[in-house]
């Protein structure tokens, strides 16, 4: 799943800040968090890069991992015994794997990367230490999901893409 990290590729989590500061996408995933509080976030999370057309969650998968596009596009489809349906592109800022992140469901949704892209992952492990050791940066990310979830479930095209 995961690609090599080009020498020259660099992860810093004001990037990722950044590109959620700026996306301004009705269904974006927005947090107020200090600066000193997106480094804690950041040694929680993982980030890793993808390349294009490389998959990040396959449909009918069981895995909760929650990820957060730093800069690239994702693109979220399903496939049914007829064809394969898009449903949504993802940039910079966005969210996904938030559906199955609370629900615990199988994953109802291929994602994998429109183009090369940059990556953060938190395992469902991994926010559980952060809620029991920094609660209010857990509670932020988890309103901030809500809210997705929300938007993404008002808006019927989306509907279908809460993977």
């Amino acid at each position: 799943m995961n690609a090599p990290l080009p020498t020259h590729l660099k992860f810093d989590v004001q990037g990722l800040a950044q590109a959620m500061a700026h996306n301004h996408a009705v269904d974006g995933f927005k947090l107020t968090l200090t600066p000193a509080q997106w480094d804690i976030l950041a040694s929680y999370m993982q980030p890793f890069a993808l390349m294009q057309g490389q998959v990040l969650i396959e449909q009918g998968a069981v895995d909760r991992t929650l990820y957060v596009v730093e800069s690239g596009s994702l693109s979220v489809h399903y496939k049914d015994e007829k064809s394969r349906v898009r449903l949504a592109i993802l940039g910079p800022g966005s969210v996904v794997g938030e559906g199955s992140f609370f629900s615990h469901l199988p994953r109802n949704a291929t994602v994998q990367a429109a183009s090369h892209s940059k990556v953060w992952s938190l395992t469902p492990i991994r926010f559980t230490e952060l809620a029991n050791r920094q609660p209010s940066v857990a509670l932020e990310i988890s309103l901030g999901l809500g809210a997705v979830v929300a938007k993404r479930l008002v808006n019927r095209p989306k509907r279908v893409a809460v993977t």
